[in-house]
């Protein structure tokens, strides 16, 4: 072709809104059109001699090269989908068509740049996998996870936090997680979170939530209403900042998370009233019978023992006479906290009703083990207590039912404890008393 008809075809091609490129045998541009400028940011001419494969974005590579041997095998590729990185470093999602001719040894594609169309795709993909997420997630941190991993399918995030105000309204960071981008991915430094996070609560205007520090890191509100629940805070890596569209496509998924956020905080505080206490905290009844069912379950499969504490406190009246109830509450509370501290964590506490309260204690080898376990508890409650300017107290009657000795079921174990409990009340009180085997 002469140079002048070359030049008018080039022209021509110039024109398209698509990117033309044509590649060597090493991989190297020989020539790219125009429209590279308006898809990727770079002048044309600054592309020839360039390898090919460093322009593409690094999860991209390894595909991108397996297609590119096809083409070189004589294979037509059409509509092959990959991301190149732009001049700004943002990804840039293509659609390729390529084939290679043999004639002038060189590789011919044409690219059209597919980003809008993939990000409502993305976002029609997060508003269903959030809402999916927020139906099946088991507790809120479940939830974080899911959600970390699908905003990082949609945008790079090497590090993921969500910050939420405490009962003292300061920020709390209650999930983080961290996604290196590369072995060679530099440290990042973690913001000042209050700083950040409060920046972002004062902003009235929408358009003016979105915060982006000098260190690269995004702050965007979590919402339920006109409330502010908390924020999340993304940084994309140290070489990556975010763009306006990035920001707009993140603003809309915040969206979405606030709502399964919100519908997540709400279950577990219905949980919560549900299953525990509301004055202690402590598991109720409910609770207590279910996880007692379980560790029967376990134990009849590994053939371990596991005991039942119940527990009463001597005097409890004496305090509500002469106090009152509200001082009466207080020491319902400060028990609750001796006994926590004096079992071990994977013990469940309950209150059962009034001044009673019940110990499940599992991973039991021997029944001497739960004497000990009853006697701390017991020492635990010996120190007075200070309630009203005034000294009380209050000691503790505990009953002990072993399993399978005292009892193959809950209801047989908790009526032994139960006996034995008051056994040990009525001779004195203050005491720990076993439980005896039940009648055949």
């Amino acid at each position: 072709m002469k140079g002048k008809q070359y030049q008018s075809l080039v022209n021509y091609i110039d024109l398209l809104l698509d990117m033309v490129c044509v590649v060597d045998q090493q991989g190297r541009f020989v020539f790219v059109s125009a429209g590279v400028e308006q898809i990727l940011g770079y002048q044309s001419g600054a592309l020839i001699g360039k390898r090919m494969i460093d322009y593409v974005w690094p999860e991209d590579k390894e595909k991108t090269q397996q297609q590119a041997q096809r083409v070189m095998a004589g294979e037509s590729v059409t509509h092959f989908e990959n991301r190149y990185r732009h001049q700004n470093g943002r990804p840039v999602c293509l659609s390729w068509s390529a084939r290679w001719s043999e004639t002038d040894g060189v590789r011919v594609a044409v690219a059209r740049d597919i980003s809008t169309i993939k990000q409502a795709q993305a976002r029609q993909h997060a508003v269903y996998a959030i809402s999916e997420a927020a139906h099946q997630s088991q507790d809120p941190v479940q939830l974080y996870q899911q959600i970390a991993v699908i905003v990082a399918a949609l945008l790079p995030v090497q590090h993921f936090m969500i910050v939420m105000l405490d009962q003292q309204a300061r920020w709390q960071c209650i999930f983080q997680q961290q996604r290196l981008a590369g072995a060679d991915a530099e440290p990042i430094v973690l913001p000042d979170i209050h700083a950040l996070c409060s920046e972002v609560a004062q902003k009235q205007d929408v358009q003016q939530w979105e915060q982006q520090s000098a260190a690269g890191w995004l702050g965007l509100p979590l919402q339920a209403g006109a409330v502010l629940q908390g924020v999340l805070l993304l940084h994309p890596r140290p070489d990556l900042h975010y763009n306006a569209d990035d920001i707009a496509l993140l603003t809309f998924v915040t969206a979405q998370i606030s709502t399964a956020v919100e519908r997540s905080t709400m279950l577990a505080r219905l949980e919560q009233l549900a299953l525990h206490d509301s004055l202690t905290g402590l598991a109720n009844r409910t609770l207590l019978h279910d996880r007692l069912q379980l560790a029967l379950q376990r134990a009849g499969r590994e053939h371990r023992l596991l005991a039942l504490l119940y527990l009463d406190l001597d005097r409890f009246k004496q305090v509500n006479d002469t106090v009152g109830h509200q001082a009466g509450d207080l020491l319902l509370q400060q028990t609750a906290q001796r006994i926590v501290h004096a079992v071990r964590q994977t013990d469940t506490v309950a209150r059962f009703g009034g001044d009673e309260f019940v110990i499940l204690l599992e991973q039991i080898d021997q029944s001497g083990t739960v004497l000990k376990i009853a006697e701390k508890v017991r020492q635990a409650l010996l120190a007075p207590f200070m309630l009203a300017g005034q000294q009380f107290y209050v000691y503790p009657s505990i009953g002990i039912a072993i399993y399978p000795e005292h009892g193959e079921d809950s209801r047989q174990l908790l009526l032994s404890s139960d006996v034995a409990m008051y056994s040990a009340k009525h001779n004195g009180g203050n005491q720990i008393k076993l439980a005896a085997p039940p009648l055949p």
